[in-house]
């Protein structure tokens, strides 16, 4: 039966690194691109029958800097996807750019060869805070990249913003909402600071300039509001966006979607195996010219592993979880999670609606906490009740309710 997948394209290049960055990135490494290149290109070819019977519905180039790699190696990995799988003809194509790193030229090449959505590396409309911060561009350097973007013809751009950052306000919170709002972008991602033990600003984790968790949780539900205002709607804990423009390339991550990654660091989840390559793009390279291991982890999911997944992240969404959905992959009462929602109702961090239970905003503010409550919950009724599956008695019961 023929399956849609996501395709993910690590890019993990860069200008320079930003202080509160901890993803798989390498700067000042231009030399490496070309290799990095054939070896990326190489992968995507060798991989293609194992997605036989697969249609490619989004593509997702992040990174890193993609748009730093240039457009025309990020067009040639895309014409190689055409060539090589099923790409739908109104697949969601996304880059994430910087607009340090843009050209109008860049756009129109990559309107032209079918990308259809970006993702802006914005953070802050004060410029103080983002050259603090180790970024490259001003916020009027973003809002000229749009002004590109527009002309080149894209019509879907995200803007990416964080709140906590170092010297922040709630005021200068407000101004950056409101300044990212004008440029009238169809999604926006807006993220809590987390400070990771190998950068730089994690020395800052205890200075006064640093917004308390009292502060984000502020920033945070003024987010909900004001944007819920102005006609972005949640759909995840840090994602927003206009009606029928969330992202459908990230949606799958979050609802258990199949997708596959190449480049260093990328991670695929299909049909119940779950791998991560290499995060070294030398060690990636090597490799894959060598025909070696790429592969740094691999778990093949149980169905009690998927339906922690889903719990895990199916309460990142506003859209919730279902006891049918969960029953439907793990054979097991729901009945201890219903209870444990239901305590959580009287202190207004989750609601029931239509049949599902999702967080509130204060929810998502404890989402760390009450998520972790949710599988501990999970796992201490495995061990009193064992392994349904063999239970034919109990698995009728199960379903006889619906």
């Amino acid at each position: 039966m023929d399956k849609n997948v996501g395709i993910y394209i690590h890019i993990p290049f860069c200008a320079s690194r930003c202080k509160y960055c901890d993803f798989c990135t390498v700067a000042d490494c231009d030399s490496l691109m070309p290799k990095y290149q054939n070896a990326l290109i190489r992968h995507i070819k060798e991989f293609a029958p194992r997605l036989s019977g697969y249609y490619i519905d989004s593509v997702y180039f992040g990174g890193g800097t993609p748009s730093y790699y240039g457009a025309k190696r990020l067009i040639k990995i895309f014409d190689t996807l055409k060539n090589h799988y099923d790409v739908l003809l109104d697949s969601e194509v996304t880059v994430e750019i910087n607009p340090d790193s843009i050209t109008q030229e860049d756009l129109t090449l990559l309107r032209k060869a079918g990308f259809n959505r970006l993702s802006i590396g914005a953070q802050s409309a004060n410029n103080d805070i983002l050259r603090f911060i180790g970024r490259r561009h001003t916020f009027e350097q973003v809002e000229k990249a749009v002004a590109m973007a527009r002309k080149a013809g894209f019509e879907n751009y995200s803007l990416d913003l964080i709140y906590g950052l170092p010297n922040q306000t709630r005021d200068d919170w407000a101004d950056t909402l409101n300044r990212a709002m004008r440029l009238k972008p169809k999604h926006l991602s807006c993220y809590g600071l987390k400070l990771e033990e190998n950068t730089p600003l994690y020395a800052l984790r205890n200075s006064d300039i640093m917004p308390d968790d009292e502060a984000q949780a502020d920033m945070y539900l003024y987010t909900i509001e004001t944007l819920a205002r102005f006609g972005y709607l949640q759909y995840e804990i840090s994602n927003f966006a206009r009606k029928g423009f969330e992202s459908r390339h990230n949606l799958k991550y979050w609802l258990l979607g199949d997708y596959a990654g190449f480049g260093a660091s990328a991670a695929s989840n299909l049909g119940g195996l779950r791998y991560t390559y290499v995060a070294s793009p030398m060690e990636y390279i090597d490799a894959v010219e060598s025909g070696g291991d790429i592969i740094a982890e691999f778990e093949e999911l149980s169905s009690y592993d998927r339906a922690s997944e889903y719990l895990m992240l199916g309460l990142r969404t506003t859209n919730g979880i279902s006891a049918e959905e969960y029953c439907s992959i793990y054979r097991c009462s729901f009945e201890p999670i219903d209870e444990l929602f239901k305590s959580y109702v009287d202190k207004g961090w989750a609601k029931f609606v239509y049949g599902r239970w999702s967080f509130t905003p204060k929810g998502f503010l404890l989402s760390n906490r009450l998520i972790g409550e949710v599988l501990d919950t999970q796992a201490e009724h495995k061990l009193t009740v064992g392994s349904p599956w063999m239970r034919s008695d109990y698995y009728q019961s199960l379903f006889d309710d619906f």
